[in-house]
């Protein structure tokens, strides 16, 4: 009996002592797991590396010589049958745009029957003075003629009666009247005459002007390249917004089709404000992002910044002024054209081994520049000194160490 209360004693202490372990190692495990108990907001690493003191803009691609082709200025409505695909690389005389010349070649049939007519008018009018002139100078003639023979009547006044003396006086004097009237009526058919065939002749010079500026509109219907490049389609109004020109549409005369950029020629033009300008200077080296050419970043200087500020109506109202900045790229590419757009990168300066965040890492608190700090189980609110910023980088210059873990979000905000 005694035997057995001794080992159940000695059972109960086994299991005490068990049960103590076991509380001490729950009591280990947890706290160990409270120590590596993962963030609950998204965070980042400080990282220690050269820090690009950078500003960018938006840019577009332009080029600095360009031959615009322009539909005939003379031409009337005219309708695109043909044109040149966007980006087409051309060659000297290679068509870039045919209009349909129905009713240019009419005008031309037309404009070649008035000045037949006016040719024909112009001969008849000659034969008609010719014919005038013959009728006049016969009437003349024959009118002199009776003068003549009634001054000779009237020369024998003398020798015959009278009556017959004052007879020949009134003849000679009707056969005068008439030598007047009929030299009178040769001098205005001649004036006549004269004005009536500079008229048809002035006709036909019309005629001819509307002959020749038909055949030269009907030559003009195909617009050739005048030198080698890429097409560029200008954008025109379709009603339903900008578009670029396509077969089917109209375009008025003199209207802008098309333009053949200099592709040695093409820059990069951005606008900069006042507060950037001063950071900025010749050769400084550039990166530019098109938009429509993603698969490819491309390289650069600054090659010009204006002197002098303008206006910049693209910006909205109200409007302002800021200064031209002109890149020039190290590299080409056959999709690079005129009007393209993207962000241009200027690197002002390089830090190298710096300590750098994003800028959502950073917040403000009371006035302070803050960054949460990841120690173990919790964040903790840490004071920083920033010494540059530049896109979405910021460079730290105290209160923050390589290798630290930073909230990208506020951890004291509950969501």
């Amino acid at each position: 009996m005694i035997q057995r209360f001794r080992q159940l004693s000695m059972r109960s202490k086994v299991i005490a002592i068990v049960i103590v372990v076991l509380a001490g190692s729950g009591v280990v495990l947890g706290a160990v797991r409270l120590g590596k108990r993962t963030p609950t907001v998204p965070t980042y690493e400080v990282k220690r590396g050269e820090f690009l003191d950078s500003l960018q803009f938006r840019g577009e691609v332009k080029a600095l010589k360009s031959v615009t082709i322009s539909s005939p200025s003379e031409a009337g409505d005219l309708q695109i049958i043909k044109i040149a695909p966007e980006g087409t690389a051309v060659k000297p005389g290679d068509m870039i745009v045919e209009f349909d010349k129905t009713k240019t070649e009419q005008d031309l049939l037309q404009d070649k029957s008035a000045l037949k007519s006016a040719e024909a008018g112009i001969e008849q009018a000659r034969a008609q003075a010719r014919l005038s002139e013959e009728e006049d100078k016969t009437t003349v003639l024959k009118a002199r003629y009776d003068v003549e023979a009634a001054k000779l009547e009237a020369s024998k006044q003398e020798i015959v009666s009278k009556i017959e003396g004052e007879e020949a006086k009134l003849k000679l004097a009707d056969a005068e009247q008439k030598l007047r009237e009929a030299e009178t009526k040769q001098k205005s058919d001649q004036s006549l005459n004269k004005a009536t065939i500079q008229s048809t002749e002035e006709a036909s010079k019309k005629a001819k002007f509307d002959v020749a500026r038909a055949e030269n509109s009907l030559g003009q219907m195909t617009l050739r390249a005048p030198s080698a490049g890429t097409i560029s389609l200008l954008q025109h109004w379709t009603g339903s917004g900008d578009a670029p020109y396509r077969p089917g549409d109209r375009a008025w005369p003199g209207a802008a089709i098309a333009e053949l950029p200099d592709a040695t020629t093409l820059r990069i033009t951005a606008r900069v404000d006042e507060t950037e300008r001063g950071r900025l200077a010749a050769n400084q080296p550039v990166t530019v992002q098109l938009n429509s050419i993603p698969d490819r970043q491309f390289t650069g200087h600054v090659a010009q910044i204006g002197a002098i500020a303008s206006m910049d109506f693209s910006s909205g109202w109200p409007i302002t002024r800021n200064f031209i900045l002109e890149i020039v790229l190290d590299q080409t590419d056959a999709r690079f054209k005129p009007g393209l757009s993207g962000q241009v990168t200027v690197i002002v300066d390089r830090v190298p081994n710096a300590v750098t965040i994003p800028t959502q890492a950073m917040f403000q608190k009371s006035g302070q520049n803050v960054a949460y700090v990841w120690r173990g189980s919790e964040f903790e609110e840490r004071n920083i000194e920033v010494g540059r910023k530049s896109g979405d980088r910021i460079m730290v210059a105290t209160g923050l160490n390589a290798g630290e873990q930073v909230a990208l979000k506020d951890p004291s905000v509950k969501e």
